[in-house]
Parts: C-alpha cells; structure tokens; sequence
C-alpha cells in the first residue's frame, strides 16, 4: 500500500506498470468482473439492475425512479414522485421491452410511490480518531470519578468515568 504525506491517504494517482505481466493481471482481473456482472444478470440480481438503469431506463426517468427490488422475475420500480410514477406507468411496455432486451428475465413490472431516504455521510477514518474520546494528545489525561485511576479527559467528559468503567456498567 503506497502512502503520501496527504495525511496518509493513499496515492492513487502513481503510474501502473506497463509491462505484459501485468496487463495480463488486468485482463484476467477485467474478465473475472465481467464473468461476475454476467452471473448477476442471469440470475436477476438486483445489483445488477441498479448498475445498468440508466442505460435502460434512461438518464432523465433513471434520475427519478430506481430499482426497489427483483425477485422471481418481477421487478418494483419506486418512483420519487407522482408526476414520475405515471410516466413509468405510461412507458411501462417500452420498459419491460428495454430490460428484456438488456438480458433481464422479466416476467412483469410493478410501479410504486418511492421516498428514498438518503444515506448519512460517514466520516472518514482519520475525521473520527481526530474526536475520539481516547486521545490523551488532544484532550489530555484526568482521574477516574468512579475509581480513580488515571483516564483521557475525554471519556471522562464524555461519560463521567473511564471507559474501564463505562464497559463494566454496560456489561451489567
């Protein structure tokens, strides 16, 4: 793993190698994904549906329907809004036309109301451990209001006692 300085982040942006070996490496990595990417079509992964939308559906409906769920040849589109449900009610033949085409064993379509819910960002690695609790460097050290050994005044601000003794009364 090839680290910068950039608070130790990895350098994605160093030159592979060129060499046959390693072009061969690629291929065959290239041809594994490929062969896991046919698998998902042919077994009607939903996965594998969601990669190809907007290709199927297009980029102006696949902004505002998505894929819920593919199970036994029966495909749930949700759509974010009504005005996008009855387009997709409306287009529905073409629909199913397309994603038969595209390798998908659809038997039938089935159109919903969707409100999806978006995700919270996660903090990346580094974000969290800056906060922690436990870091002595950043909060520095104080004494245990339960059992007076020496703690990280964070744990200390955080929960009134040391982690030793924050785990005891979790494990009660």
């Amino acid at each position: 793993m090839n680290l910068n300085s950039n608070n130790g982040k990895r350098d994605f942006h160093k030159k592979l190698p060129n060499d046959s070996a390693s072009q061969k490496n690629f291929s065959a990595l290239k041809n594994c994904l490929n062969e896991v990417q046919h698998t998902w079509k042919k077994e009607g992964s939903l996965r594998a549906l969601v990669q190809e939308w907007s290709n199927i559906a297009g980029l102006q409906l696949a902004a505002n329907c998505s894929p819920i769920s593919f199970h036994r040849g029966v495909v749930v589109i949700g759509a974010s809004h009504p005005q996008w449900r009855q387009a997709l009610l409306y287009n529905r033949p073409q629909l199913l036309a397309e994603l038969r085409s595209a390798g998908y064993k659809v038997k039938s379509l089935k159109i919903q109301q969707h409100h999806p819910t978006e995700l919270p960002k996660q903090q990346s690695v580094f974000n969290t451990w800056d906060k922690h609790p436990s870091r002595i460097d950043i909060h520095g050290m104080s004494e245990c209001n339960k059992c007076g050994s020496p703690c990280p005044a964070g744990e200390k601000n955080l929960w009134g006692k040391c982690s030793f003794c924050k785990r005891q009364e979790l494990n009660k």
